[in-house]
């Protein structure tokens, strides 16, 4: 029985797409130091924590008393300079 030309091209399709290898795609590896890493994940809390800070003295007095309110001010309390201070270890013999 002879194949029309519609399952000919699907037989066709499927016969290339078994033959090609499929792309593995990945993420770029970070290149960072674990101390670098450390400094620049503090540097990223510290500066979300002033964007949090001037949020929250910008607040119209309407949400002065809301949960975003309180939300924003939690995250502002949080002592973050502590973790500024820490130096983590270098490794390897290298501290």
């Amino acid at each position: 029985m002879a194949l029309t030309n519609a399952e000919r091209q699907r037989r066709y399709r499927e016969r290339r797409k078994a033959r090609q290898p499929q792309a593995k795609v990945r993420r770029p590896r970070d290149r960072r130091s674990r101390p670098q890493r450390w400094q620049d994940a503090v540097r990223t809390l510290l500066e979300l924590r002033d964007e949090y800070q001037e949020w929250l003295d910008n607040l119209p007095d309407s949400l002065r008393e809301s949960a975003l309110a309180d939300r924003l001010a939690a995250i502002c309390e949080l002592d973050l300079d502590e973790l500024d201070s820490v130096e983590p270890p270098l490794g390897y013999g290298r501290d």
